[in-house]
């Protein structure tokens, strides 16, 4: 399982608008991304009672914080393992049901396109908390699930026209003395973990999407 403090499984949070400033070849400038907007008020109280309700019923020290810390981590891991087609590694953070479903559509990706999955830590831009689910099987087991959005960026060599809608920028990170063009991804990955007394308290990712670059 994962390390961490889970279809259309859920709506992923409208991406606000970004503002991006690049230093154009001088490296004593520094790069800086500024994110605009405000969440959906209904959204964010929602949540924030399904996180209130798993502190008070299942897990007293969970940290929203922490927890989202652990899945960008996870997610800069899976998605590099995934661009690599790694599938045995994955065997421990990913469903078996996710990765059957990998295995087929990877199967027809391009070497770039599966490039792009990937995404390093310093080039997620925002990250968002969408729905989050709380629920009991027929025998009694409880279950939380939290499906997390990053929208990162990727200098990987796709048409401009795929993904459908994805923003191009021609930026230069911090470290980089000229600018390269990068496009904004969106990642929609689902976090499940089992709550039931005596099992093993592990995150496992139950869904990935990858809109219109894996489908």
């Amino acid at each position: 399982g994962l390390p961490l403090p889970a279809s259309g499984r859920g709506t992923a949070p409208p991406l606000p608008p970004a503002r991006f400033y690049s230093s154009d070849g001088d490296s004593k400038s520094e790069e800086r991304t500024v994110f605009l907007g405000f969440p959906n008020p209904l959204r964010w109280l929602r949540t924030r009672l399904y996180f209130f309700l798993i502190r008070t019923y299942f897990d007293r020290d969970f940290s929203i914080h922490e927890f989202t810390q652990g899945a960008k981590h996870a997610f800069t891991l899976v998605s590099k393992l995934i661009s690599q087609c790694k599938y045995d590694v994955l065997e421990e953070l990913v469903s078996k049901e996710m990765i059957q479903m990998l295995r087929e559509k990877l199967s027809s990706l391009s070497e770039n396109h599966r490039k792009a999955l990937a995404a390093e830590m310093d080039e997620i831009m925002f990250t968002a908390t969408g729905d989050v689910g709380i629920y009991y099987d027929d025998n009694g087991r409880k279950f939380v699930s939290i499906l997390m959005s990053f929208w990162y960026l990727s200098s990987a060599d796709i048409p401009d026209k795929t993904p459908e809608g994805a923003k191009v920028f021609r930026i230069a990170l911090r470290g980089e003395n000229t600018p390269k063009t990068r496009r904004l991804l969106l990642a929609n990955y689902e976090f499940r973990r089992e709550f039931t007394q005596g099992v093993k308290p592990d995150w496992m990712i139950t869904w990935i999407e990858h809109p219109n670059l894996l489908e």
